[in-house]
């Protein structure tokens, strides 16, 4: 996608500090947002704050090697660790915590961060969900994932699995009658919850692994206070339910959980972007279909939105292409021929005339992309080219500001490469912090 020759590569480039969005809409003649949801919402309970206590996005992005996030800010010295949630995201996190590291040698994981999984003191994981098992968010392939780690127990409280036991309304009955994803769901929770195994004793010792670990998927409860003094040693929770009249609230019956890590996965919300309009009651852009609105309502010309800044963090990969398919049609139409009735207004005139560009000089060192992008290069604006194909990089050339090229990037790819080469491990690896990506991307001169 990126050596196409349609297509620049702008790294390292911040909205609202070294580009604002006036500096895109002149340049462009659309302008897509798709920053998703990248804030964690608190559970705004006492304790909150103690060390141990973390939102679950701070941990994603721990192991998924986040260059601003440092590589020692885990170290896994809990016993059990409980995620406040029943999401993908709290699925991925309690994968990560109870899954064989082992398992995670070939893939592209840091080594800092390898090294910490491997050294977890890890043993039990407690998913806890505020609803039933119908309510949950995750979907059916990632749970079934849980059950087929090796060495992993997977227990679910045979109460907690039954729709009616907390469901006077009958809601998650209908849930199953009217949602295949719920279905396939209850399937495995079922399968789970007829297991033998007695939530109350130790894991069982001996997996092929040497690790001895559990996952215990709970429902109807909600956290009321995180324990503990100099950091965390508990989370007190309370049973809910759903009264026959449809009010889902807690019945004031209370039990205690033994953890000394808590993550928070109890949803996501995108934040504002610099000068774009913003929905804070939603935490979305506001949009008719992909079409930014404006304060009246009205579409805003060149502007678009897709993924979660559009609506909100719901979904999976699919759910998110067919959303940008539908904000792609939007922008189609409007530049197809326009403005006509109804049309949303074109942000210039002669939109449509494309220019015969000459393709690059054949070079067989250098990528097309190379050549066609003055990003690798960045020209003063004067020098940018002519009919306005890449103004940006002109902008950004204007202040100083060289953008990180594909071919910089590639440099990344390739230290990566020899990282996993060095190390024995796949096919690559991340490199574990900003210093070591910049390094690979602008070596010093020898």
């Amino acid at each position: 996608m990126l050596e196409h020759e349609g297509v620049s590569f702008l790294g390292n480039v911040h909205l609202g500090t070294d580009v604002t969005r006036d500096d895109l809409l002149s340049c462009y003649d659309a302008v897509v947002y798709a920053t998703g949801a990248m804030s964690d919402r608190r559970l705004g309970i006492p304790g909150e704050d103690l060390p141990g206590s973390y939102a679950a996005t701070d941990f994603v992005n721990w192991y998924c090697g986040h260059p601003d996030v440092d590589p020692d800010a885990f170290s896994l010295d809990a016993d059990a660790v409980a995620v406040i949630g029943v999401g993908n995201v709290a699925v991925d996190v309690a994968r990560i915590l109870i899954r064989d590291p082992a398992e995670l040698r070939d893939t592209d994981v840091s080594q800092p961060v390898l090294d910490a999984l491997t050294a977890s003191k890890v043993r039990e994981v407690h998913m806890i969900g505020r609803r039933g098992p119908a309510q949950a968010k995750f979907t059916t392939k990632e749970l079934r994932e849980l059950g087929e780690l090796p060495g992993v127990e997977v227990v679910v409280h045979g109460d907690e699995a039954d729709l009616n036991a907390f469901d006077l309304a009958g809601e998650g009955v209908r849930l199953v009658e009217s949602d295949r994803r719920v279905r396939g769901n209850l399937v495995a929770i079922t399968k789970w919850a007829q297991g033998t195994a007695d939530p109350s004793a130790e894991p069982a010792t001996g997996s092929p692994s040497g690790h001895s670990r559990r996952l215990t998927v709970r429902f109807w409860l909600r956290p009321t206070e995180i324990l503990g003094t100099e950091r965390v040693e508990g989370i007190t929770l309370e049973r809910t339910a759903i009264s026959a009249d449809g009010k889902f609230g807690g019945t004031g019956e209370f039990e205690t959980l033994d953890a000394q890590m808590v993550l928070r996965s109890v949803g996501y919300q995108s934040v504002p972007l610099p000068g774009v309009p913003f929905d804070t009651r939603a935490s979305v852009v506001p949009n008719a279909q992909g079409r930014v609105l404006g304060e009246d309502g009205a579409p805003l010309p060149g502007e678009y939105v897709a993924g979660w800044l559009k609506r909100g963090p719901t979904g999976v990969i699919g759910t998110n292409k067919s959303d940008a398919a539908e904000t792609v049609r939007c922008l189609l139409e409007d530049l197809a021929g326009g403005p006509g009735e109804g049309d949303v207004p074109l942000p210039r005139a002669g939109l449509l005339r494309y220019p015969d560009r000459p393709p690059p000089a054949a070079d067989p060192l250098v990528p097309a992309a190379d050549l066609a992008d003055p990003a690798v290069d960045p020209a003063p604006p004067a020098a940018a080219p002519a009919g306005g194909e890449r103004p940006l990089a002109g902008v950004l050339a204007g202040r100083g500001i060289v953008p990180v090229s594909y071919a910089e990037w590639l440099r990344i790819e390739t230290a990566e490469a020899d990282l996993a080469k060095e190390l024995g491990r796949g096919e690559r690896v991340k490199l574990h912090n900003a210093e070591a990506i910049w390094s690979a991307c602008r070596p010093e001169p020898e």
